[in-house]
């Protein structure tokens, strides 16, 4: 008698998760996808001599220029923002720990359909 009411909350609950499953899937075949072609990829980046890992804020500042904003400090530790026309770099209190590229807009091609 045991397995057979076992068997039933068994049977209840795949039952229930199938009615899950089946109602999230529309949600995740929604998803959004980016394509960038492989000859594109990388090439701002190769192109443009951006501050690196380890550089301290005199020397971006010397080589790179005073920033057009500079925010922070936020957090601990310490993190500082300076902005640029191409790219955004980041300290971790005077050392560079990242550097990000501003995505260039693009001007969509008109086409005749």
């Amino acid at each position: 008698m045991n397995k057979a009411i076992q068997m039933k909350k068994t049977i209840k609950i795949v039952a229930a998760l199938t009615g899950i499953l089946s109602c999230s899937a529309p949600l995740l075949a929604s998803a959004e996808s980016v394509i960038i072609p492989v000859g594109e990829q990388g090439l701002d980046r190769a192109a443009t001599a951006l501050p690196s890992l380890g550089m301290n804020k005199q020397y971006v500042e010397k080589n790179f220029g005073s920033p057009n904003s500079r925010k922070g400090p936020v957090g601990d530790p310490p993190i500082y923002t300076w902005v640029y026309d191409d790219y955004t770099v980041y300290f971790e209190y005077d050392t560079v720990i990242h550097t990000v590229l501003e995505p260039k807009p693009t001007t969509a091609s008109s086409s005749s359909d």
